[in-house]
């Protein structure tokens, strides 16, 4: 068989030194048509593959070793024949081939197999209404000052990716039933099917491939629900690949750094406002994240360089605002008049939310003119969903735990979000 190296001499011989093909045949002991050969092709490698095997003794015993192999496949791994000891049993019924031809066969039977046992397949794109995931995560957050572990519920769409969290102190039954309602309330419907492991709360029995004993109450909520459901192989998360991935990801941007609230319902309430956030960023939309007097002394500073108008137009476009700290810090009555008019120009037009620790009665200190408080208030509750969370600020809890604060704390902060 020609090497690399020895056609790589045959052409430099040939076209560097000039040398004929007589020659370089006679000075590398190989026979003219060699020569001729890796001067026409220009190739510089050659391989052989044998198209047709003839397998002169084997061929009338193929049936009985593909038998053999089928039947050995088979057995538990523990029963399971070597070769040789195939090769053996068909030496003592008359084969008198060798070992090798056994071997070859075998190995090309096998690569056979494998070919047809790679049908199944997880799909990787589904229609819309056709299906969502289902899942548990546990998480660690300060209830009440209290370090609490939460159960959360996960529920993704598979075709949209939109998902809805939700945290309750239990994986019970009930938990389970509360997360489908809200979430089907939440997405304004069903699906056709559902993805779920195998939970003891919804799972009875796992028999062969995907047949189930469903628990009977979870039975009554698919089939009230119109959902079909459908259990997962056991230790096959890549089945459920979606909510998988969702719950790191929720881990990592949601309950990192770790989560403080007074109740389940406002820690609830603000995991709720966090899903639609994120599938607007994620979904292609646009959001911008903004503290009020940031700002706000973006649009004076626009108005003061002659350019008013521009970074308002810019924010009409958006599909969500975020303005954080509403009313922490007052501002001029001519800032407060450049924030009304971006307000105006994104009513009913664009999403919104707003953080604030002063009560809706004294925005009028904050804007400098009642009126146009009035005014700026009108359009945000119109549509909006009001959380009030009451309490202390988790910074001072923590300090009055560490032991830093001796005195009485300050009166209590309300934060509305909008």
């Amino acid at each position: 068989m020609l090497t690399v190296e020895t056609i790589g001499r045959i052409r430099r011989e040939f076209f560097v030194k000039g040398k004929g093909i007589k020659e370089i045949a006679r000075d590398l002991q190989i026979s003219r048509n060699t020569v001729r050969k890796v001067l026409r092709s220009g190739a510089t490698t050659f391989t052989y593959e044998r198209e047709v095997q003839p397998m002169p003794k084997l061929g009338r015993w193929t049936a009985e070793l593909e038998e053999m192999l089928a039947g050995n496949a088979s057995k538990p791994a523990r029963e399971r024949l070597t070769l040789i000891h195939i090769f053996e049993t068909l030496r003592e019924r008359g084969y008198t081939g060798g070992y090798d031809a056994v071997r070859r066969y075998a190995r090309r039977w096998r690569t056979g197999q494998a070919k047809q046992t790679i049908n199944a397949h997880v799909p990787l794109t589904f229609a819309p209404g056709e299906a969502y995931q289902f899942d548990w995560s546990h998480e660690i957050v300060v209830l009440n000052g209290t370090t609490t572990p939460v159960k959360v519920a996960h529920l993704r769409l598979c075709h949209s990716r939109m998902m809805c969290v939700r945290a309750y102190p239990r994986e019970s039954q009930e938990m389970v039933f509360d997360a489908h309602d809200r979430a089907f309330a939440f997405f304004r419907g069903t699906c056709t099917r559902g993805i779920y492991d195998n939970m003891k709360t919804a799972v009875d029995a796992v028999f062969v491939g995907k047949e189930r004993a469903f628990n009977r109450r979870f039975a009554q909520m698919c089939a009230h629900h119109l959902v079909e459901p459908v259990a997962c192989t056991p230790a096959a998360g890549w089945e459920k690949g979606q909510v998988e991935n969702q719950v790191g990801l929720v881990r990592e941007r949601f309950f990192t750094p770790r989560l403080r609230f007074k109740s389940y319902d406002e820690m609830n309430a603000w995991l709720l406002d966090r899903c639609v956030a994120h599938a607007k960023a994620r979904g292609g939309a646009r959001v911008r994240f903004y503290t009020a007097v940031d700002l706000v002394n973006r649009l004076e500073a626009e108005a003061r360089g002659g350019r008013q108008g521009r970074l308002a137009d810019h924010l009409a476009r958006l599909d969500l605002l975020v303005l954080d700290e509403l009313g922490y810090l007052p501002f001029a009555q001519a800032g407060g008049q450049l924030l009304f008019h971006l307000i105006l120009r994104r009513y009913e037009k664009g999403a919104m939310l707003v953080t604030s620790n002063r009560a809706v009665g004294e925005w009028g200190s904050v804007f400098g003119d009642p009126v146009v408080a009035t005014a700026i208030l009108d359009r945000l509750l119109h549509h909006s969903h009001v959380i009030t969370i009451r309490g202390d600020s988790y910074r001072l809890r923590e300090k009055r735990r560490a032991g830093l604060l001796k005195t009485n704390p300050a009166p209590a902060v309300t934060e509305n979000t909008l």
